[in-house]
């Protein structure tokens, strides 16, 4: 039986810049097709914008607010919100409460720094307030 408690996994910072700490895995677990994992977003801080071309993920927001973005979809979330991020969307998470936001992660397949490609940002005013325009930097 596997059960792992949070106080005993070590923090790490993925490619997007969020801190997780890896609950269940193949890496620590008789789990072998997904993975769950608590991220924590500082205060003011955002994850990079990024996609994953194999893995699903879903977010459930545990405690803070914040702002989500999906590809071209923006909304707040609140503790209690679970979000569905399908494979190949682009996605970043803003933390803009007064509080560190804390996340649960499952991916599936589980998270591999390998899934996880960047992309870059440009920030765009326009008559509905700020937006963003994503641009893969492996294409510029």
């Amino acid at each position: 039986m596997d059960i792992v408690h949070l106080v005993d996994c070590q923090p790490f910072v993925t490619k997007d810049g969020s801190i997780i700490r890896e609950l269940l895995s193949h890496r620590n677990s008789t789990i072998r097709n997904q993975s769950l994992a608590e991220a924590t977003i500082p205060i003011g801080a955002r994850t990079d914008s990024h996609y994953h071309p194999k893995s699903e993920e879903i977010y459930f927001i545990v405690s803070g607010t914040g702002t989500m973005f999906l590809a071209d979809q923006t909304r707040r979330v609140v503790p209690g919100d679970a979000v569905a991020i399908p494979p190949s969307v682009i996605h970043s998470i803003f933390n803009d409460g007064s509080e560190p936001l804390k996340l649960l992660c499952c991916c599936a397949p589980g998270y591999e720094h390998d899934d996880t490609v960047m992309v870059s940002e440009q920030l765009l005013a326009d008559d509905h307030g700020i937006g963003f325009q994503l641009i893969n930097e492996k294409t510029g």
